[in-house]
């Protein structure tokens, strides 16, 4: 009976702990900018499967550090701006970005240079009709 038990806790540990591999731990975070294209996000989890979302360039507005106070401390996250349809000023949605990664202020100040270098280049860029 009490074996019964024990193996029955051990699977189900187990099969939590390949759900949480599988669906929720997050290995790494890449950011993939192209300024003629879009912007693509891949996560890869733990168990080896890759996630990724891609965001056509005519839909960003900007890019930007955002900074959110979480208890007794500031956390600063990268998020992309998306372009409202129906509005040319306004934004339709804010993407976070490195959610899981939550790499240090520093790290994310090289990424938002990089990308701003390559919306600007897009900007000044003739438009193709």
């Amino acid at each position: 009976q009490n074996s019964m038990v024990l193996s029955a806790a051990i699977f189900i540990t187990l099969i939590g702990l390949i759900i949480y591999l599988h669906f929720v731990k997050i290995d790494q975070e890449s950011l993939l900018v192209i300024g003629s294209l879009g912007i693509q996000v891949t996560s890869s989890y733990a168990s080896g499967k890759e996630s990724t979302t891609f965001i056509e360039m005519v839909q960003v507005k900007d890019v930007v550090i955002n900074e959110a106070i979480h208890m007794q401390k500031v956390i600063y996250y990268l998020c992309i701006l998306l372009q409202d349809p129906g509005d040319p000023q306004g934004v339709s949605e804010v993407v976070p970005l490195f959610q899981s990664s939550k790499p240090r202020l520093d790290c994310l100040t090289e990424v938002y240079k990089s990308c701003q270098e390559i919306l600007e280049q897009r900007k000044t860029a003739p438009q193709s009709s």
